[in-house]
């Protein structure tokens, strides 16, 4: 049940290998679009309005339309509802529809496409390395959760080579950035603290809820900061908080230490009180 699929897409939910786009789509050809993964607990999908609004500023800042949120629930809901599945994972992606086979848009429509399948498990803890790459605070797309990938998937092999289950990069300035799909949160002397939007990193939901609901320091940070931390965590929607264990080989002190596990506490608490803060 797992590695099943269903999509809506084109305004019917069909299984994945039914499922289609055009070959000359803008995401496919060029990576033109915007996507959310989104975790669904209970049948309902954890954070919607906040992952909807992050999708929005994605697509604006890419200059493509803000998406039609009415749509994009209803897709939401309709393939949700026709998985069965009560806890799974959910992709939304928005594209420039079919274009040119250069970098030149048409005038649309866009393509929605929205996917759910089974929540693999989680990893109690995770390993990261260093990648020799780095992020570029000032990219045009910085802060953009866009479907152009490849960096984050040559970074990831890469990681996983080393024996790690993440990459982590830091940004032109040699500061902690962030990983592939993870926000880094360190514990230096005590002091939970998380590097600021600024240094290139996205800004993640999870993210966003662990800063509401813990005492965190936003500061840049440098990149030696992580092998030195006393604990560690990444942040994401499929991995909530994941203690760090191993950066580029080296054990960390404690995983989970007890900044983790309190600020792990506390994003679970928030969970059951309200899945849509």
């Amino acid at each position: 049940m797992r590695d099943k699929v269903w999509v809506w897409v084109g305004g019917s939910v069909v299984e994945a290998d039914q499922a289609t786009v055009s070959a000359v789509d803008h995401g496919v050809t060029v990576g033109d679009g915007v996507f959310e993964t989104i975790k669904v607990l209970a049948a309902t999908p954890f954070a919607l309005r906040r992952h909807l609004d992050r999708l929005e500023r994605s697509a604006v800042g890419l200059g493509l339309p803000r998406p039609d949120r009415s749509l994009v629930t209803k897709a939401v809901q309709e393939v949700v509802t026709a998985s069965g599945l009560t806890e799974a994972r959910l992709r939304i992606t928005v594209t420039a529809g079919a274009g040119p086979l250069g970098s030149g848009r048409d005038d649309g429509p866009e393509t929605l496409v929205v996917a759910v399948s089974g929540l693999d498990p989680v990893a109690p803890t995770a390993a990261v390395a260093v990648v020799p790459w780095v992020r570029n605070e000032r990219s045009a797309v910085v802060g953009l959760k866009t479907t152009s990938y490849a960096e984050n998937v040559v970074a990831l092999a890469f990681a996983q080579q080393q024996g790690a289950s993440e990459a982590v990069f830091a940004n032109t300035r040699g500061e902690l950035c962030e990983g592939t799909g993870s926000n880094v949160f360190v514990v230096v002397d005590g002091e939970l603290c998380t590097p600021p939007l600024s240094s290139g990193c996205l800004d993640g939901i999870t993210r966003q809820l662990v800063l509401e609901t813990s005492s965190v320091t936003v500061r840049d940070l440098p990149l030696e900061a992580l092998a030195a931390a006393d604990e560690a965590f990444l942040t994401s929607t499929l991995r909530d908080v994941q203690p760090l264990a191993v950066v580029d080989g080296r054990p960390l002190a404690a995983a989970p230490g007890p900044r983790t596990r309190a600020a792990a506490e506390a994003f679970a608490a928030l969970v059951t009180r309200h899945l849509d803060p």
